[in-house]
C-alpha cells in the first residue's frame, strides 16, 4: 500500500476511533487485515453526517453544496479520476477490494441529503425508508469485508442489524437529535401513546414517554432478533467482532431500561468495565454458537 493511501486509511481510523466508540472496539477483535476496510467505510459514513451535522450553523442550502460537491468527488473516484481528499482514496480502495455494490453508497448519500430538509417522519414505514439509506446499506456494505459462506443470505440479517443499530441510537439520542431540530421517533408511535413534540422538547419523562420508551425497545429488539442468526453465516474470523458489537448496542438498551426510560437526564452507556468482559467473552465464544440478546450485567 502506498503512503498516500495508508495516510487516508489512518485518517478514517482516527474518526472511528474518536467517534465510534462502541464500533471500534468490536473492530479490534477482527483479523488486522480487516480492520482498515471497516474503518474506511466508518470513515465515509461518519464525514458524510458531519458535512449534514456539524455545520449546522451554516445554512441548508450551503451544507447541500457541500454534500453534493464531496459526493461529487467520490463519483469522480468511481471513474478512476483523481481524487484530492483525505478519506476517500481509503473509501474507493476498499470498495475496489471488495467490489462493494455502488448503489448501496449512492443510497447512503440520498438518506444524508434527507437530513438537511426533513425533521420528523409520519410512521415507521417512513422511517424504515430513511434508515434503509442511513443504516441498512451500511450493514450490506459490511458482508463482504466480514465474509460469509452464504453471503446473498448474510444480507437480510445485515440490514436488520443496521435497522437495530439505528434506532437503538435514535431511542438513545432523543434529547441530542431534537438539539437539531430532528424527532426521529415516528408521530404515528408519539400519537399511540399521547406524547407530543413538545412533550419531548420538555425533557422530562413522563408515564407517556416511559411508555413510548418501553415500546420503541421492543421494536428495536425485534430487529435485533431478525439480525442474530446472520452472526452464525460470517466468516468464523469476524463473529467475534459481529457479537461484540451485537451485544454492546443491545446493552444500551438494557441500561435505558435499568434507568427507568429515562433518556433526558443521562446519555446512556454501557460502562467500561462490562464493555471489556463483552469483548473477551465474544473473543471466548466458539464460532458458530447462537448469539444471546441480552448483556450480561
Amino acid at each position: 500500500m502506498d503512503t498516500d493511501l495508508a495516510a487516508t486509511y489512518e485518517r478514517c481510523r482516527e474518526l472511528h476511533k474518536r467517534h465510534g466508540r462502541t464500533y471500534y472496539l468490536a473492530t479490534k477483535l477482527l483479523p488486522a487485515w480487516k480492520r482498515r476496510h471497516v474503518h474506511a467505510l466508518y470513515g465515509f459514513t461518519r464525514y458524510a453526517d458531519e458535512i449534514v451535522d456539524q455545520t449546522s450553523d451554516l445554512p441548508a442550502d450551503v451544507r447541500a453544496e457541500r454534500l453534493n460537491a464531496w459526493s461529487g468527488a467520490f463519483v469522480a473516484g468511481l471513474r478512476g479520476e483523481p481524487v484530492d481528499d483525505p478519506l476517500l482514496p481509503a473509501v474507493l480502495h476498499t470498495i475496489a477490494v471488495f467490489d462493494l455494490e455502488v448503489d448501496d453508497f449512492a443510497t447512503f448519500l440520498r438518506c444524508m441529503a434527507m437530513d438537511l430538509t426533513e425533521t420528523s417522519y409520519a410512521t415507521y414505514d417512513d422511517l424504515l425508508d430513511y434508515m434503509e439509506g442511513s443504516a441498512a446499506v451500511i450493514g450490506t456494505m459490511m458482508v463482504p469485508i466480514l465474509g460469509s459462506g452464504d453471503p446473498a443470505a448474510a444480507r437480510e440479517p445485515a440490514r436488520q442489524l443496521g435497522f437495530a443499530f439505528q434506532l437503538t441510537n435514535f431511542i438513545r439520542d432523543i434529547a441530542e437529535d431534537l438539539e437539531r431540530g430532528r424527532v426521529y421517533l415516528p408521530e404515528s408511535h408519539l400519537g399511540r401513546f399521547g406524547v407530543t413534540r413538545r412533550d419531548l422538547v420538555r425533557g422530562r419523562t413522563t408515564p407517556a414517554v416511559k411508555e413510548l420508551i418501553r415500546y420503541e425497545i421492543g421494536v428495536a429488539r425485534r430487529h435485533y432478533e431478525a439480525a442474530a442468526p446472520g452472526i452464525l453465516m460470517l466468516d468464523p474470523g469476524s463473529q467475534a467482532c459481529m457479537r461484540t458489537a451485537f451485544a454492546l448496542y443491545g446493552g444500551i438498551l438494557d441500561e435505558i431500561e435499568a434507568n427507568d426510560h429515562d433518556v433526558f437526564g443521562r446519555r446512556a452507556t454501557v460502562p467500561n468495565r462490562r464493555r471489556a468482559a463483552v469483548a473477551m467473552r465474544s473473543l471466548l465464544t466458539k464460532p458458530g454458537t447462537p448469539v444471546r440478546l441480552r448483556v450480561a450485567r
